[in-house]
């Protein structure tokens, strides 16, 4: 150890070589109380020698002799663990540094030690110097050309956030937790990976030391800046990100000083911009200009040989941009459309795509566009062999790809290449080939769950098309997947717009699943499949108020854990989110603070779950119900469930304790539905025609009459020869279109004395949203039995004159009336109210909003709003029955999804009303003298 002192002073060689010697030979003679340091200041002696040498091999062994002792008990040597950990962090940045070779495995191993002295309790001090070692080696491995190396891994990722966390003022970490994502994101797409990184890049461009001095790493973030910008316009196709950073830039320029350090790279990341946007500008404007000219198609020759000059993969210590032609040809094959510049284009390809080490983002990208070059050339020709060549690329391009969104995007096209080739040639193998393409896409939990959604239901339609075994395994894991993309969605707002965005073809699922059951004979469950896949919005919200009084009795700290979840879960959920921005920074925190939080509470809440599901009898707890359960809902009547699906659309008659009667149907069907209700819409919407009009009577009579013939006719049949008495109580369970078709009042009826009936003169109906709704409405009150009193709402004004004769005569009923009009009638009032009283009564006007279902509302006192997210967010478990003498209250907006059943009714019924009398549209002022 003296000679060892010695050495630091003079640097003699000699004597480090002595120095090991002697080491080494003191690790025979020692004692178990200095092994440990001998082995430990051999492994320093051999560092030293390593950075004198340059030799690989020397810090290779002080690496091993560490990793011993990083595995020993330390404490009894007086060698405390996390100083073995820091110098291990240190050896392994300078390994990398003298043989990158294992350089990912190497990032790997330092992320871990790195990470476990971020939980311990060594100075912030050492903490700091270890992460700056690690960000420096992760660092210098990153480039930013397109001949790249894999993305950091998840687990490198999180080590970075954890310590940009921990040590804020670490710049170094954050930019490089920043280029980590960016790495990521140019492969993965995840827009939250974006999101993070702009945002790191942000904080260190806003940061601002003693004497406004800026971050030593603001060069590097605005350089990542641009680069994140053209990713994200290149992803989503739009200029507006270019756009954005452009107007940053300026801003920059116009605060920073001439002699500011980093002027000079705002001003050539501006200048990029603004190339980028001159030379890609798709906007209206340039698209509707006959004269103007298409982009520019790369110069395939000219790449080739630039990229033969510039291969291998260049790498440094500072942030280098992108090869641009490179990268741009890459995404150049979908403006290509002459079929000489395909053919240089696919020869292009074929020749980089050697270039590239396999599985790297530039390689998968390279596979990618030559298939998709490939595909263009069949599509242009009718020439197989593009189509074959291009299926045999992605073929063996997967064999070697991890599961990544990379390997969703190589399957999808090698599906929609194979589905072209089996049109052509009816290869069953191909169909067997896609089927197991598609399991691994929707598996793929590297993708974003709309995105697997919407795989999963081309898989469903694809199998189906041809009849294959898997089908009902793809129907199922799109169902499961549909219910699943509201599962991370924090309010009801973005769930709904979550189902709105799914297209109409895909929103129908849980219907076209329901009618394969039904045509291979499994009624039972069509039902089960039907109630799973409709309602979803209050199936998830009613999931939130179950009864946990069971649970309770069998474990009451249990079931207090959920109920404490379940509201926290709820109250999330029902947050007013309607006027956020997603695209504007203070909206996009919020619901991104509003996710974080409901993922917790998700969790929490999965785990509670699973632990009363351990509990002897509550296997079943909060699983979706069974069938025998199902068709309890029929216990005071029959239910008619009527199911339109292109495929195959059902009438099922469900009666308690029986399999469904099934009604078929005619093969326009499906079709003759979608004009009646086109055509009430039409009539109901009709600015020429008032509600009072003829011609509105004559559309809407014209609409039972439609309506009889499809449902009403051999519904009536079916209801007699299953010997349902008439007058007997009815309920109905439309989807689709037949949500908005007054199915109560269909008819005439033909009759042998001349009078007209209607449906409604034969059975008494009713609605019911979903089949647990009705089972739910059916729970008994402790205050059924009492005389019920009666809160009555009522703003009627001079449109609504016929409406004072029901108020008058409901405050005549002999029981307790509650009157809240005029200046009394306040939402709060209303809602306080609702707690007291068993029935209610409206008699107002009733508000629809265009596509905002949660805005519909009773109009109130002063213009007030009662809407029906307030009635949402109120719990009335004693509530009996309400009746809504207004306008639109079972109706739903347009521009809403029929099969979630956003309207007043509903909501009433959700939050404790048993019983609800709803308008299915508009009411005219005479209405009120009828209803009345």
């Amino acid at each position: 150890m003296a000679r060892d002192e010695y050495h630091k002073l003079n640097t003699h060689q000699d004597d480090l070589e002595q120095d090991i010697l002697l080491y080494t030979e003191a690790i025979f003679v020692s004692w178990d109380q200095t092994i440990v340091q001998t082995f430990f200041q051999i492994a320093l002696a051999l560092s030293l020698r390593s950075r004198e040498s340059r030799q690989p091999e020397d810090v290779n062994w002080s690496i091993r002799y560490l990793r011993y002792l990083y595995d020993q008990p330390l404490d009894a040597f007086d060698l405390p663990h996390n100083i073995i950990t820091a110098t291990l962090v240190n050896e392994f940045a300078f390994k990398i540094e003298l043989d990158p070779g294992n350089v990912i495995s190497d990032i790997e191993e330092m992320a871990n030690l790195c990470h476990e002295l971020l939980n311990t309790d060594i100075s912030e001090a050492i903490q700091t110097i270890a992460f700056e070692t690690f960000a420096n080696s992760l660092f210098a491995t990153q480039s930013l050309r397109i001949n790249i190396s894999p993305p950091p891994s998840e687990k490198v990722i999180e080590c970075l956030r954890e310590a940009s966390i921990c040590l804020p003022d670490l710049h170094l970490v954050s930019l490089v937790l920043a280029v980590s994502l960016f790495t990521r994101f140019r492969i993965s797409l995840l827009n939250d990976d974006y999101e993070e990184g702009m945002a790191l890049v942000d904080k260190i461009i806003a940061f601002r030391g003693p004497g406004d001095r800026p971050s030593e790493f603001q060069g590097p973030a605005l350089q990542l800046v641009a680069l994140f910008a053209k990713a994200q316009s290149h992803k989503c196709g739009k200029m507006e990100y270019i756009e954005k950073e452009i107007f940053r830039f300026r801003s920059l320029l116009a605060g920073a000083s001439l002699d500011d350090p980093v002027r000079h790279v705002v001003i050539e990341e501006l200048a990029k911009l603004q190339r980028q946007r001159d030379d890609r500008d798709f906007g209206v404007v340039r698209s509707l200009d006959p004269t103007d000219s298409s982009p520019p198609i790369p110069p395939f020759r000219e790449l080739i040989a630039s990229l033969s000059q510039s291969g291998g993969t260049s790498r440094g210590s500072t942030l280098m941009t992108m090869e641009d032609q490179h990268f741009d040809a890459l995404h150049s094959y979908f403006r290509i459309t002459d079929m000489a510049d395909i053919k240089e284009a696919i020869n292009y390809f074929r020749l980089a795509l050697p270039s590239f080490h396999p599985g790297t983002a530039i390689a998968t990208l390279t596979t990618i566009a030559l298939a998709n070059a490939l595909y263009k050339a069949f599509s242009c020709t009718n020439n197989i062999d593009y189509l074959n060549e291009s299926i045999s690329v992605l073929q063996h391009s997967l064999t070697i790809t991890v599961e990544s969104f990379s390997q969703f995007l190589q399957a999808r096209m090698l599906i929609t290449s194979l589905f072209a080739r089996f049109n052509l040639l009816h290869n069953e193998d191909d169909v067997n080939e896609m089927m197991q393409l598609f399991h691994v896409a929707v598996n793929n939990k590297h993708v974003k769950t709309p995105d697997r959604f919407n795989m999963s239901c081309k898989w469903a339609k694809i199998a189906r098309r041809s009849r294959h075994p898997c089908t009902s395994t793809a129907y199922d894991c799109a169902i499961s997947l549909m219910r699943d993309t509201l599962t991370f969605t924090p309010t009801l707002f973005t769930q709904h717009f979550q189902l709105a965005a799914v297209s109409n073809e895909d929103r129908v699922l849980p219907l076209d699943y329901a009618s394969h059951l039904a045509q291979i004979g499994r009624f039972d469950q069509a039902i089960e499949t039907l109630e799973q896949g409709r309602a979803l919005l209050w199936s998830e919200m009613r999931g939130l108020r179950a009864s946990l009084d069971q649970l309770r009795a069998a474990n009451s700290q249990l079931a207090d854990n959920l109920v404490v979840v379940n509201r926290d879960l709820e109250m999330l959920t029902l947050t007013d989110s309607s006027n956020t921005d997603d695209d504007v920074g203070d909206g996009m925190n919020q619901i991104g603070l509003l996710l974080l939080k409901q993922r917790k509470l998700v969790d929490d809440r999965v785990k509670l779950i699973a632990q009363v599901r351990s509990l002897p009898g509550f296997e079943s707890f909060l699983k979706a119900p069974s069938f025998e359960v199902l068709i309890s809902a029929a216990s005071r009547g029959p239910v008619i469930v009527i199911n339109h699906s292109k495929w195959r659309s059902d009438i099922l008659i469900l009666l308690h304790n029986a399999l469904p009667s099934v009604i078929p149907t005619s093969d326009d069907f499906y079709h003759s539905a979608i004009r009646l209700r086109d055509r009430l819409m039409k009539c109901r919407s009709s600015r020429e025609h008032g509600l009072d009009s003829k011609q509105y009577e004559h559309d809407l009579r014209s609409v039972l009459v439609g309506l009889y013939d499809l449902v009403g006719r051999p519904v009536i049949e079916r209801l007699r020869s299953l010997n349902v008495p008439e007058q007997s109580r009815i309920w109905w369970c439309p989807t689709s279109v037949f949500c908005s078709l007054p199915l109560h009042a269909m008819g005439p009826i033909p009759s042998d004395d001349g009078v007209k009936r209607h449906f409604l003169d034969l059975y008494i109906s009713s609605y019911t949203p979903s089949l647990s709704a009705l089972i739910e409405s059916r729970k008994v009150s402790e205050r059924s039995f009492e005389t019920p009193s009666i809160l009555l709402v009522a703003q009627p004004d001079q449109s609504l004159y016929e409406a004072f004769p029901e108020i008058w005569a409901m405050k005549r009923l002999n029981t307790k009336v509650t009157t809240l009009m005029s200046s009394k009638a306040t939402p709060s009032a209303v809602t306080e109210s609702l707690r007291e009283h068993r029935f209610s009564h409206f008699v107002c006007h009733g508000k629809l909003v265009y596509g905002k279902p949660f805005e519909t509302s009773f109009l109130l006192h002063g213009g007030e709003r009662l809407t029906l997210l307030d009635l949402i967010r109120s719990q009335l478990p004693a509530a009996e029955f309400a009746f809504l003498s207004a306008c639109h209250t079972a109706e739903m907006t347009e521009g809403s999804i029929a099969d979630e059943a956003l309207h007043l009714t509903a909501a009433m019924q959700y939050c404790g009303f048993r019983s609800v009398v709803g308008t299915m549209w508009g009411m005219a002022d005479a209405d009120w003298t009828r209803s009345s």
